[in-house]
């Protein structure tokens, strides 16, 4: 196996869970019935800024929020894939459709539905409290929990081990 900082290097493509990745896997439910969900502003900035740099970022959630999807819309997030109970295959047809090499994915889940997409990867990681059986697939594992930077940790160290953060 590579070393991790290696696999780094061949990332071209993110995809991310969004519950327990992009949020802490908590839910707020309002008096009305809605559920709320909490995300990082650092995660955002650091999504935004790889589209910019030309990284497809696409998302396989198997929760369905409106206000989810209008965040990721606007950070430039495309394909979203929302409602997904098995993540595999539509994972399997986006990329086939898309054209894109799954060994230069980076694709981070934290939870069971998100072990049907790590193994078609080149690169599986998972946040720091990822359910011990989605650790022990993962070439790398972020020091930082869901919701609290483990998003924006994955896509700052490639971003600089490829020499495109634009911050000192």
């Amino acid at each position: 196996m590579k070393h991790t900082l290696e696999f780094f290097h061949q990332v071209k493509a993110f995809y991310f869970d969004v519950d327990g990745v992009m949020t802490d896997g908590s839910l707020l439910v309002t008096e009305s019935g809605e559920f709320l969900r909490r995300m990082s502003t650092r995660d955002g900035f650091a999504m935004k800024l790889a589209v910019k740099l030309g990284y497809p970022i696409g998302v396989i959630t198997g929760g369905s929020s409106l206000g989810v999807e209008k965040r990721l819309q606007l950070l430039g997030v495309s394909p979203i894939y929302s409602g997904i109970q098995s993540k595999g295959p539509v994972f399997q047809e986006h990329i086939q459709s898309a054209g894109i090499d799954p060994q230069t994915i980076l694709y981070m889940g934290d939870d069971y539905p998100d072990m049907e997409v790590m193994p078609q990867v080149g690169i599986p990681a998972c946040p720091a409290d990822a359910i011990p059986e989605i650790q022990r697939i993962c070439a790398y594992i972020s020091p930082f929990a869901g919701g609290d930077g483990c998003v924006r940790d994955v896509i700052e160290k490639t971003l600089r081990i490829q020499k495109k953060w634009p911050y000192a």
